[in-house]
């Protein structure tokens, strides 16, 4: 098995509840995590040594996530292993659409499989929580109902829908959001159904609105369509629609320069599916 070519599919977050902060400086938060079949793709290949490149030459310095969880994983081989990898981009850097978690996620899956390492999976989401707060979604590979500060996960069967996703031309800071002192934090706790059957909301989303205007004005034009939503903290937003040709007819008008795409709503992870056996 020299050769591995994955997906890293993009998550939304369909609702985003701060319930408070922790002593530690991070937030408890409650989300639902949901998959796309739309994403970036990585390629891997053995080699003698780690080498990373990608499409998007600005993201191929030596902090991208892909690297440091190849080096991460390569620290429990106990034998010399390397690979290249090369990631496609695809999806836009700081939307809240977890690209470069998902692309660190991916490679610690494929990475497993092609230097034979056979970690099980809870090991995997161990380190996986050492590379970022989203990273663990995306190696448990299923939508899901998140709790913590996003590490503690129930796999949810979310109905079908396609999504229409624009990604206004700015990059939010997470940690500004979560740092700002006008970030709702007191939002109660509640339970998986009523996060399926109630209606919800992005505490972030006022918030990255007032500073973001750009992300505001996504979302206004999208809301003529219906209830558009901030994803994480942004700076993409969504609208869920109940077939492809109406995300589609909805895409084809957004305004012009204004990036995004169209992707369906999956339950399980691709990646699952390409992996070796």
């Amino acid at each position: 098995m020299p050769e591995l070519t994955l997906p890293a599919p993009a998550k939304l977050n369909l609702f985003l509840h701060i319930n408070g902060r922790r002593s530690d400086g991070y937030h408890n938060l409650q989300t639902l995590f949901q998959l796309l079949d739309f994403g970036d793709q990585l390629h891997f290949k053995s080699s003698d040594k780690l080498a990373f490149t990608c499409s998007d030459a600005t993201l191929a310095g030596d902090n991208n996530l892909v690297l440091r969880a190849a080096r991460l994983l390569q620290s429990y081989a106990g034998r010399p292993v390397g690979a290249e990898i090369h990631l496609d981009k695809r999806l836009p850097a700081g939307g809240g659409i977890g690209g470069g978690s998902s692309d660190a996620a991916t490679t610690l899956l494929a990475l497993n499989a092609l230097w034979q390492l056979q970690l099980p999976e809870q090991q995997l989401l161990e380190l996986a929580r050492q590379l970022g707060a989203d990273v663990p979604v995306f190696v448990h590979g299923r939508s899901a109902f998140a709790e913590g500060v996003g590490e503690l996960l129930q796999a949810v069967d979310l109905p079908e829908k396609w999504y229409v996703v624009l990604a206004p031309d700015c990059h939010v800071s997470t940690a500004e959001i979560f740092s700002h002192k006008g970030l709702t934090r007191d939002t109660p706790v509640i339970k998986v159904a009523a996060s399926l059957e109630q209606g919800t909301k992005n505490d972030c989303q006022a918030l990255v609105c007032e500073l973001y205007p750009p992300v505001k004005s996504a979302l206004n034009w999208l809301g003529q369509f219906g209830p558009a939503t901030l994803t994480g903290t942004g700076a993409c937003v969504f609208l869920a629609l109940k077939d492809k040709a109406s995300a589609e007819a909805v895409f084809e008008q957004r305004p012009p320069g204004v990036q995004g795409f169209v992707a369906k709503g999956i339950n399980r992870s691709p990646v699952f599916d390409l992996l070796p056996k």
